[in-house]
């Protein structure tokens, strides 16, 4: 058994993000040397879990912690370190606060959503072919269907989309923006989430944010007005900000894979293991984040990690894992056993996870069958990548049909 004391510590990312490629360093790594000691461009040493099982230990054992992380120099991509609100916490506080918003976002609830969100994505796809081509994906379809369906669920305005969408950055970056106006927007997002939660007690509704209100005034003694807040904003912006990057990422995918998107063309009944292989497929992380602090001793792929010592579980990695996946490298939509933790793992799995299914599901339905000819309108060399975000994403995506 090998620990820290013997490892070297490797700068991390290994590499800027180019387009969604993984860094082939992730393959190696798997092989050679599963747990490896990094150093983030801040924060103090870390341990990069790469392998499947590593990294669900990592992120589903109670022996790493994340509230640990609270007062320690963690490792991050920001110079900045913000309060990370249930993100930092471990159950039972964690599970205190996840609750309140855990029956929104059930499977027979995002059931219930499909209808609205089928109409909202035929409306869009109207939109951009009414424009006629070549249309801008992300700016047509990527980018509202998510933020109309999260203010639906929630009671939010659409008509102020432009304000929180802005602010919404302020989660995903890390040099995008600078640390003075992160925290300038996330301030923005908590004081306009708290009038609207002020709004819903003076006059009630048949909304999320509705029931966070009733919620906050019948637990006083056990939750805070703050934590109501954080977490009616978290939902806001983690509730559209991945999907509205991830519709175009699994677009280019397919069309970048046409035999992949004929094969959908052909059998759409793919579609849900479509968006299950797209999510294992697809590194939506820029970078690796979040450090697990270990809370006792704990041996990983026999290298032993100390109690008090961080480690951070490389997703993207984990869905690559050639003792779990069967040509892990290779996209295939019909793949029968796909136990990807795309959407994370354990108690900071997802909460919007079905809801994120089930809109990839509709955005993808909804352009086979009105647009089944979609391609690309300019060359792949000339596609505009985000930059300084902790996803990965296409700014634009000229598309024709």
């Amino acid at each position: 058994m090998s620990d820290s004391a013997q490892a070297t510590v490797h700068s991390y990312p290994f590499s800027p993000p180019h387009r969604l490629d993984l860094d082939p360093r992730y393959a190696e790594l798997r092989r050679d040397e599963p747990l490896v000691r990094i150093r983030l461009p801040y924060g103090e040493p870390a341990w990069l879990a790469t392998r499947h099982a590593d990294v669900r230990t990592v992120l589903g054992d109670s022996r790493f912690s994340r509230a640990a992380a609270v007062g320690r120099d963690e490792p991050r991509n920001t110079p900045h370190q913000l309060d990370q609100g249930m993100l930092a916490m471990d159950p039972p506080e964690h599970s205190r606060i996840r609750r309140l918003a855990a029956k929104a976002f059930t499977a027979r609830r995002v059931q219930q959503l499909r209808p609205r969100t089928e109409q909202i994505a035929g409306e869009l796809v109207d939109g951009m072919l009414a424009a006629g081509p070549p249309a801008d994906l992300v700016a047509h379809l990527a980018t509202p269907l998510p933020i109309r369906v999260i203010c639906d669920l929630l009671g939010v305005p659409v008509a102020d989309q432009d304000r929180f969408h802005v602010w919404s950055e302020a989660i995903v970056s890390t040099t995008s923006l600078p640390p003075e106006r992160i925290q300038e927007y996330i301030q923005n997002l908590f004081g306009y989430m708290g009038e609207l939660l002020d709004a819903r007690r003076r006059e009630p509704a048949d909304d999320l944010l509705t029931a966070l209100a009733q919620a906050r005034d019948e637990r006083a003694d056990q939750l805070t007005g703050e934590e109501v807040v954080q977490l009616a904003a978290g939902l806001l912006a983690a509730g559209h900000e991945t999907t509205v990057t991830q519709i175009p990422n699994f677009v280019y995918v397919l069309l970048t894979n046409p035999e992949q998107w004929n094969r959908l063309r052909a059998d759409p009944d793919l579609l849900p293991s479509a968006v299950e292989e797209l999510m294992r497929f697809v590194p939506l992380g820029a970078t690796a984040a979040f450090a697990r602090y270990a809370t006792e001793d704990v041996e990983l792929s026999g290298v032993l990690v100390r109690a008090g010592e961080p480690v951070i579980a490389a997703i993207a990695s984990a869905n690559r894992d050639e003792t779990v996946f069967d040509q892990p490298n290779t996209l295939d939509l019909g793949r029968a056993t796909n136990p990807h933790v795309g959407f994370g793992y354990g108690a900071h799995h997802c909460i919007g996870a079905q809801l994120a299914r089930m809109e990839l599901q509709v955005a993808l339905r909804v352009l086979l069958d009105r647009t089944p000819g979609l391609r690309l309108a300019v060359d792949v060399d000339e596609l505009v990548w985000k930059s300084g975000l902790l996803v990965r994403g296409l700014t634009s995506m000229p598309v024709t049909w």
